[in-house]
């Protein structure tokens, strides 16, 4: 992987206990995972989830653990969804493992126990949906100490929950002498602790999706680390209004022009604007469209996407740099006529020569989309732990893991 199992983590950057470094030969660990897939007709859509924590169960396995795994899945607000079970992502795991994967529909409870008691080294036992019981979302301190009397030892490897403070991610740890860090949950704070700690210069930023509000403090946050920051997608249009020009009818946070001027102060010439835009007469892939200068928009229209001016010069600060960190796309890209600038500036950081770590789910989707995710140093998989992760913020599943 190329880097210590003892890593960077957190926002003090402690460094955190690995995975690599348990000795499990025998002994009950409990796996947190992210396995919050799609599910259609009970067949999982997209098993990207299951995929990528497939190192953390193999080393596992392969090490004599006995594995008893949970993830949440969806929102059942505290009550059990038949649509929801992890059953079906149960029956791909086996598939994706090739070994049986034991189940028994519950999360707590005598048959949990027995099952748990029956465990033989390199078995592998999944608990039912964690938010079927109130417990789970509550950090009940009962149901965390329930979870944690199945096993010895803990392991995170669900970066995308990390940011959550719920009774598997954080309240049930307590019990544990020994909590590590996962695989997965090692490479996303390896990368995007670097961003934040150490990063190669020089190190672009490129801020894209719909609001300012959801991405302030990242932001403020970015603008510190750093060598420039570039901001496409929707919220572009509070900083073009907050420089005093027309936007139309594009999306506007009228109570964020104020801070947008301070941050364009603040940023100074680290902050990038878009040059043009694409403008349509309404919100449709079949509307009129044209491309103009960012200062120009006709009554009543809205900008969709960048324009290639603006991919031109976002994509000389991305060919330059070493390191680049995107979250949002820079266009409505689920619409064919938008997607242009989001999927040109995606081709472009899969051909340069930077460290690329590309977070959040409409930036993933967006890599993907372009046929290029598999050119990315690091395709994060936590939308919201990423987002505060970069903002500067301490996540709960990560501060209590053992230190290294």
């Amino acid at each position: 992987m190329g880097y210590n199992h003892a890593f960077v983590a957190g926002n003090g950057f402690m460094k955190k206990l690995g995975v690599a470094d348990l000795e499990v030969k025998g002994r009950r660990v409990f796996v947190r995972v992210d396995f919050n897939v799609p599910l259609e007709s009970g067949v999982v859509g997209d098993e990207t989830r299951i995929r990528e924590t497939l190192p953390t169960l193999r080393l596992l396995i392969e090490r004599g653990a006995k594995l008893v795994v949970a993830s949440h899945l969806g929102r059942p607000k505290g009550k059990p969804m038949a649509e929801l079970s992890l059953a079906p992502v149960g029956e791909r795991l086996s598939s994706l493992l090739g070994r049986p994967v034991k189940f028994v529909g519950e999360i707590a409870g005598p048959s949990v126990d027995e099952a748990v008691g029956k465990l033989v080294e390199g078995d592998l036992f999944l608990l039912e949906n964690l938010r079927f019981d109130p417990g789970e979302e509550a950090n009940d301190p009962l149901f965390a100490k329930k979870l944690a009397s199945t096993a010895e030892i803990y392991v995170n490897d669900a970066f995308g929950a990390a940011h959550r403070a719920h009774a598997s991610t954080e309240g049930m740890v307590k019990h544990f002498r020994l909590a590590a860090a996962g695989l997965l949950m090692e490479k996303e704070l390896h990368y995007l602790g670097m961003a934040l700690s150490s990063p190669p210069r020089p190190f672009v930023g490129l801020l894209g999706g719909a609001k300012v509000s959801d991405k302030i403090d990242v932001v403020r946050s970015l603008l510190s680390k750093v060598d420039r920051l570039l901001i496409g997608g929707g919220m572009a249009y509070t900083f073009v209004r907050a420089k005093g020009l027309p936007t139309g009818k594009s999306l506007v946070e009228e109570d964020k022009i104020e801070l947008a001027r301070e941050l364009l102060s603040e940023g100074g010439a680290k902050l990038g604007l878009p040059q043009d835009h694409v403008v349509a007469s309404r919100f449709d892939a079949s509307a009129e469209t044209r491309t103009l200068p960012i200062g120009e928009i006709p009554d009543g229209w809205m900008g969709l996407d960048i324009g290639p001016a603006t991919v031109a010069a976002y994509g000389e600060q991305i060919r330059k740099s070493k390191l680049v960190v995107w979250n949002g796309p820079m266009g409505v890209f689920e619409m064919e006529p938008f997607a242009n600038g989001t999927v040109k500036l995606a081709e472009i950081v899969a051909e340069s020569d930077a460290t690329s770590i590309v977070g959040g789910g409409d930036s993933v989707a967006a890599v993907g989309r372009a046929g290029v995710a598999d050119r990315i140093t690091h395709v994060s998989t936590g939308g919201g732990a990423s987002l505060e992760f970069l903002a500067g913020e301490k996540l709960p599943g990560v501060e209590v893991l053992t230190d290294a």
